[in-house]
């Protein structure tokens, strides 16, 4: 089979992409071969109904090139890529041989999370865990990368204050490793303090096997109404996709925030909608930063920020009385019985700022991917 990419108006370097193709011959593995090159590239396959998908990574097309690969199957594999280690109450990501983040839904905590996210010169991208009885530390709810609301039905499944809900692990679904990516798709409840059901969550995480110059972190997060209906709170309490940055990179001790359409810190960013956000800042004399990025295929596109110079930053599309200062214009959201509602993010992690991430360029490898073709 011969594949031909076409990078279109945007320079792809670090770059996933796939394409539909035919069965699996059982037992093999796929590679794609660069017809002027020769190089072997590692390949990935995943079932898509009757047929696969084929993912791999452009390393760098520019744009308005395009390249063509052959692909073959081999009796291994070409690359060991991501590889998810599972222990009790945790699934350890090891990208390229690197240690990246691990996966943390054990008993011993009040909701799942991805933490540390180590970026690019081996550092640590985000807050260390807090626990209750860390008085320095503010807002102990705040862990790493993770997802919450406060107000579903009433209950609070955002903080860790008197009556809070929590998100109980129930099952891993899928725990993939591969050459191209690893997936954890897990399955979680939404409960309140006395154990009721409010929501059943669906987290499905692609890390994929980029150069440690940068990460990337596919999140599809599923949210359905199995017991009931189920409204959707106004409140800026929340966070389907949340993060929290190391203590230096924070505003307020020197770092920068920055949205899609050029706003720059709290004050510009907070409350205000756009594609992505950007939070960096120096970690042990480095300047590195993490984007987050919300698909248009996600719920109330593009999404609200609540953004604060004291280092957090969550994708919430419901507080928006609190965001416009006006009680009348409200986010609440009613998901009737049976239904869901579906958001879906990247997180990049790269070195620089946001022009030095080129974040606004990567942004279109997430909505307006390369064209890719088969046969």
């Amino acid at each position: 089979m011969r594949i031909l990419v076409r990078a279109g108006m945007h320079n792809r370097r670090d770059c996933p992409v796939s394409v539909r193709t035919g069965s699996r011959p059982e037992g093999r593995h796929p590679v794609l071969v660069e017809e002027e090159t020769r190089r072997a590239i590692p390949a990935q396959v995943e079932p898509e109904g009757e047929e696969i998908l084929l993912w791999w990574v452009l390393d760098n097309l520019p744009a308005g090139a395009e390249r063509a690969y052959t692909l073959e199957w081999r009796e291994e594999p070409l690359s060991e890529g991501v590889q998810l280690v599972q222990r009790e109450g945790q699934v350890e990501v090891v990208v390229l041989g690197q240690a990246f983040t691990t996966y943390h839904c054990g008993p011993e905590w009040v909701r799942p999370f991805l933490y540390p996210l180590i970026g690019p010169y081996g550092l640590s991208m985000t807050r260390r865990l807090a626990r209750s009885e860390d008085k320095d530390m503010d807002h102990h709810h705040h862990r790493s990368f993770w997802v919450a609301h406060g107000d579903v039905n009433g209950v609070d499944n955002w903080s860790e204050m008197e009556g809070h809900g929590r998100t109980l692990h129930r099952e891993f679904l899928r725990l993939d490793g591969g050459p191209v990516f690893g997936r954890i798709v897990a399955v979680g409840d939404w409960v309140s303090v006395e154990g009721r059901k409010v929501l059943e969550e669906v987290r499905d995480l692609r890390i994929y096997a980029l150069p440690d110059r940068c990460r990337l972190v596919d999140m599809d997060v599923e949210l359905k109404a199995a017991e009931g209906d189920a409204t959707f709170g106004d409140t800026k309490e929340g966070g389907i996709a949340s993060l929290r940055v190391q203590p230096s990179m924070e505003v307020r001790n020197g770092g920068r925030i920055e949205n899609s359409y050029g706003a720059i810190g709290e004050k510009e960013a907070w409350g205000k909608r756009a594609s992505w956000c950007d939070y960096s800042g120096p970690v042990e004399g480095r300047w590195v930063g993490m984007a987050l990025m919300d698909h248009p295929e996600g719920f109330r596109y593009p999404t609200y920020w609540h953004v604060r110079d004291y280092g957090l930053m969550t994708a919430n599309p419901f507080g928006l009385s609190h965001f416009y200062n006006d009680p009348n214009r409200r986010g609440d959201h009613i998901l009737r019985a049976g239904e869901s509602i579906k958001f879906r993010y990247r997180l990049y992690v790269h070195v620089g700022d946001a022009r030095e991430g080129q974040v606004a360029e990567k942004y279109h490898d997430f909505v307006n991917p390369p064209e890719v073709l088969s046969g």
